[in-house]
């Protein structure tokens, strides 16, 4: 596991929250909505891992539909319990991101 995934861990569960806020997505959109904002490292396989446990923890909701392109895909949509959860991350990241800015550019209080 490199430096910068043991850095992302919590993180992306943020990320991938308020991505799934924009609407309803399956697992390939997300990968490529995640790269598309700079995740360029990540794979498939690290993200549905955390998509099943918020799945499990009823972060999420998923629903397996035919796909014009193959294989059944399964979509996700955020529940309310994962709405609150990434207004809770919203604040923890704002917080952890001011102070971090503040030590990186010597900036006390």
């Amino acid at each position: 596991m490199s430096d910068t995934t043991q850095m992302l861990k919590g993180i992306l569960d943020g990320c991938l929250l308020a991505i799934i806020k924009e609407g309803e997505i399956y697992g390939y959109e997300l990968a490529a909505k995640l790269e598309s904002y700079g995740f360029r490292s990540l794979s498939e396989g690290t993200i549905y891992p955390l998509l099943l446990r918020m799945q499990k923890e009823g972060l999420i909701s998923a629903t397996l539909r035919k796909s014009t392109a193959g294989p059944k895909r399964k979509y996700y949509t955020l529940t309310e319990k994962g709405e609150q959860e990434l207004e809770l991350f919203i604040g923890r990241w704002e917080q952890v991101s001011s102070s971090v800015d503040n030590v990186l550019n010597k900036r006390g209080i």
